[in-house]
């Protein structure tokens, strides 16, 4: 992340993403030298598999291929010159917890041969710590008092997205991936489904607004 944020100029979509990532892993991995989950070894694991999915998604789209369907978006946008940078930041929030989130719950639970409850806890502290850099995030991206007003779109747009539903529907999706992992039709079918989902949710929250 550190080096993505050395190579992308700064008003690239996806580096104004980069940045806010880099500084939730940032906080994640302080947390676990702190002692402040239930299980760090679980918590580590997810953090890193999440983030892999993020690395993969840019290794694809910088290699030519094509990227799951909930970042590509946010690539195709990212230099559009009338999409403000928290609706870059978002659309990233939007595709990574959306989508990877739950797929990153999967992979844990596949590698540490747990269920997705053992991660529960854990999944709930990194959420919790999500919510409160979100809003920072909001707070920093957000143009001042004196350029925004109710009138403005991106009041209204930013309002429209949550990221604690995000997170909660990671979770059911995550469980419902974890269920279904013994009929591989089925879990391809719904994880396939998800990606074009929080994929048309980016796309709306890129909308240009000049």
């Amino acid at each position: 992340m550190r080096a993505l944020d050395r190579a992308l100029p700064t008003d690239d979509g996806v580096a104004v993403f980069n940045r806010v990532y880099l500084a939730v892993t940032e906080a994640v991995a302080e947390r676990v030298g702190d002692d402040a989950f239930e299980d760090p070894r679980a918590a580590g694991e997810l953090d890193v598999r999440f983030a892999r999915r993020y690395f993969t998604a840019v290794d694809a789209d910088a290699t030519g291929l094509r990227p799951p369907a909930c970042w590509r978006p946010l690539f195709q946008l990212r230099r559009h010159p009338r999409i403000r940078p928290l609706q870059f930041a978002l659309a990233g929030i939007n595709a990574h917890i959306g989508h990877d989130l739950a797929l990153a719950v999967v992979d844990t639970c596949r590698a540490l041969e747990c269920e997705p409850p053992a991660l529960e806890g854990d999944f709930d502290r990194i959420g919790t710590l999500l919510t409160g850099l979100e809003e920072g995030i909001r707070e920093t991206l957000m143009p001042g008092p004196d350029l925004l007003d109710i009138a403005d779109p991106l009041t209204h747009l930013v309002g429209s997205w949550s990221l604690e539903m995000a997170r909660d529907g990671a979770w059911a999706a995550a469980r419902m991936l974890w269920g279904a992992r013994r009929l591989p039709d089925v879990a391809e079918e719904f994880a396939d489904r998800l990606d074009a989902s929080v994929g048309l949710i980016g796309r709306c929250l890129l909308t240009p607004l000049g």
